[in-house]
C-alpha cells in the first residue's frame, strides 16, 4: 500500500507554535508531527508515501532528507496555493497511480492527529465492503458531524447540534459521528474527483454518496484520538505520551 500525508495546512491555530515552522514540525515528546504520522505509516508496512507541502515548504523538504526520510521512499507535492484536502489528494493523483500497486487502495492521513487507530482492521473492513473510501469516525463531540445510515453508508453531515442536517442519501436513521482524519480509499475515487482547485474531500464524498457510492465508517472508538491542531492539545498529548509512551509505538 501507499499512502499521503496532509501536511500542507498554514497551522493557523497552531500559532505561536508556527510562527517559525510548519505545523508538520511542530513537536509532542520531542518528536514532530510528521515523524509520528510516517513512522506509524512505516510500521503498518507502507514503503511508499507522498507528502503535501506549503507553509515553510523548505523545511519540511530539509527535514526529510536529513532524516533520510525515515528509510521510506517520501515524495512531496508543493502546493503554491493551499488545494485543502480534496484539491491536495488530486493534485497527488498521479503517485497512485503509478506502478504495479497502482490498483490497490491507499491511506490518507492527516498529520496533526495522533491515533492507536488499526490500519490493518480498517483496511480489512474497507475491502470486505468494496467501498470507495472508509472513513476512521468516534463517537465524541466536535463542530462538525458526519452522518451515517444503518449500514454505516454516509449519508449526510451537520454542524454541532444543529438540527438542520444536509441529508444527501435517505435514510430511515442516522448515527452522528465525529470523523478522525483518517481514510482509505480505493484509487477509482480519483478519476471521480469531478471538483476542480481547492475544495474538502468531504464535500466530493458527500456528492458521490448522493450518487449511490459507498463512503463507509469505522467505528474507531476503541482507539486513542487526538487532534493536535492546538497548542493545548498538543501539550495534553505530550503529557498523555509521557504516562504511556506505547502511544507513539
Amino acid at each position: 500500500m501507499k499512502a499521503m500525508v496532509l501536511a500542507a495546512g498554514l497551522g493557523t491555530r497552531l500559532r505561536p507554535l508556527t510562527d517559525d515552522r510548519p505545523k508538520a514540525l511542530v513537536e509532542v515528546a520531542g518528536r514532530t508531527l510528521l515523524e509520528i504520522t510516517l513512522v506509524r505509516l512505516r510500521a503498518f508496512g507502507i514503503r511508499e508515501v507522498i507528502v503535501n507541502v506549503h507553509h515553510f515548504a523548505d523545511m519540511v523538504l530539509e527535514y526529510l532528507k536529513k532524516h533520510d526520510q525515515f528509510g521510506m521512499r517520501v515524495e512531496v507535492s508543493r502546493e503554491e496555493a493551499l488545494l485543502d484536502t480534496g484539491g491536495g489528494l488530486k493534485k497527488a493523483a498521479w503517485f497512485f497511480q503509478e506502478g504495479p500497486r497502482h490498483d490497490q487502495p491507499f491511506i490518507l492521513h492527516n498529520v496533526d492527529v495522533l491515533s492507536t487507530m488499526n490500519l490493518q482492521q480498517m483496511v480489512e473492513c474497507h475491502n470486505r465492503n468494496q467501498a470507495l473510501a472508509t472513513l476512521a469516525v468516534q463517537d465524541r463531540e466536535t463542530s462538525r458531524y458526519l452522518l451515517f445510515d444503518g449500514q454505516h453508508r454516509l449519508c449526510g453531515r451537520q454542524t454541532g447540534r444543529d438540527p438542520k442536517a444536509e441529508i444527501v442519501r435517505p435514510a430511515q436513521q442516522t448515527q452522528a459521528r465525529a470523523f478522525s482524519g483518517i481514510h482509505v480509499i480505493s484509487p477509482q475515487l480519483l478519476t471521480r474527483m469531478t471538483e476542480e482547485g481547492a475544495f474538502s474531500i468531504i464535500d466530493c464524498y458527500l456528492r458521490l454518496a448522493a450518487h449511490g457510492e459507498t463512503i463507509l465508517a469505522f467505528r474507531a472508538d476503541e482507539y486513542y484520538w487526538r487532534d493536535l491542531g492546538q497548542p493545548d492539545n498538543i501539550r495534553q498529548a505530550t503529557e498523555d505520551v509521557v504516562k504511556n509512551p506505547l502511544l507513539l509505538s
